[in-house]
């Protein structure tokens, strides 16, 4: 291909699957300052041949959590794609990690030893075997963390929210940069409070959360959107009815198709899903689904339902007791066994394998 022009090798190369363009790194020196240019790499990404896969983050046997992708158009096997460990060798050996989020073919990964004075957060690419260690930061038990991919500037951010005594504290890191982490002007950061045990949904460039302020001695229930790209809130109304005992709610959002879903658990033991039809139309919240999970003979608050992600497809995923993974669907109820096992932390994210990170070589960056 050394007499194509330029752009007809880029259109081959970038169909390629990925262990293949990274073979092709070592061709020539032309070759790999072409597949590791931004360019070709945010190129690569939108012609990404597995765009149909999920990510799964389960535990084995001696208690070490590790990952699956699995192709989610492949009915009815829904079959394995690949299966990983995180490169446990690199950056703490002794250090546990989860992952807490995934974004374009990267993970944000979170060392749960909470006897550490300071957390260590790592963005994490397996398709390239490279990581990047964030700057260190004190670890508080009452933050949240939010990851996303801001398309104004063509960078991932991971943004940590941390409860104070009146307020909410929002630390931002950008890739790009790769600086410390900055603080977000104490007037932008919104007055309201939201359960840091709950995940985050990234879509359309912003993170939504369910959060909450007293209002008259009465809970007032909204989801706070984070804007990646201006770094300014909004929020969205939740549908009418969810409600839950006393005025206190326990729910949280998840992405939903090309929108998001709001899951609610009441205090009658059942569990509500609404999903807002038309993304950012608070008109077009919709219920789905409500599952009475109440006379189950449940001992073990980890055996009861919960609702991990959503396929591709609108079917909801759920772990059941004992771990059991299964997908149902909103109209005709059928229930499919997935044949994988979950644990409490588990849940479901749509993974595309990508080329994010290989352009990467500061400090801070391990190749492994």
């Amino acid at each position: 291909m050394g007499m194509l022009p330029s752009e007809i090798v880029t259109n081959i190369l970038v169909r390629l699957p990925i262990k293949s363009i990274i073979i092709c790194t070592s061709v020539s020196k032309a070759w790999k300052s072409l597949i590791q240019n931004p360019t070709f790499i945010s190129t690569h990404l939108h012609h990404s041949h597995n765009k149909n896969l999920l990510f799964f983050n389960l535990c084995s046997e001696n208690q070490e959590e590790f990952y699956a992708l699995h192709n989610d158009d492949d009915e009815p096997d829904f079959t394995q794609h690949t299966s990983f460990d995180y490169p446990s060798h690199v950056p703490d050996p002794d250090a546990k990690f989860c992952v807490v989020g995934t974004c374009n073919g990267l993970l944000l990964s979170l060392s749960n030893n909470l006897t550490m004075d300071t957390s260590r957060l790592c963005l994490w690419n397996p398709s390239v075997r490279k990581l990047v260690n964030l700057p260190p930061t004190h670890f508080s038990s009452d933050e949240c963390i939010g990851f996303g991919f801001d398309p104004k500037t063509n960078d991932y951010k991971v943004v940590r929210v941390i409860k104070l005594m009146e307020r909410l504290d929002f630390q931002i890191y950008s890739l790009s940069t790769g600086d410390q982490w900055r603080m977000l002007r104490v007037d932008l950061a919104p007055i309201c409070a939201f359960c840091h045990h709950e995940p985050h949904a990234f879509i359309n460039g912003a993170l939504h959360w369910v959060a909450s302020r007293l209002t008259d001695n009465e809970f007032l229930y909204f989801i706070l959107v984070f804007d990646l790209g201006d770094e300014v809130f909004r929020h969205e109304i939740l549908p009418p009815e969810p409600i839950g005992h006393t005025g206190m709610m326990s729910a949280f959002v998840s992405v939903y198709k090309d929108s998001i879903a709001l899951i609610q658990k009441d205090y009658n033991c059942k569990l509500h899903i609404w999903v807002m039809k038309e993304y950012g139309v608070e008109s077009s919240w919709t219920k789905v689904l409500s599952l009475n999970i109440s006379n189950q003979g449940f001992f073990d608050l980890e055996d009861i339902p919960r609702v991990i992600g959503f396929r591709r497809n609108g079917e909801v995923l759920l772990k059941l007791d004992g771990g059991q993974l299964v997908s149902q669907d909103f109209e005709s109820k059928e229930i499919k066994d997935l044949g994988i096992i979950g644990y409490k932390n588990t849940f479901v994210d749509p993974y595309v394998e990508s080329l994010v990170l290989l352009d990467k070589a500061s400090n801070g960056v391990v190749t492994y």
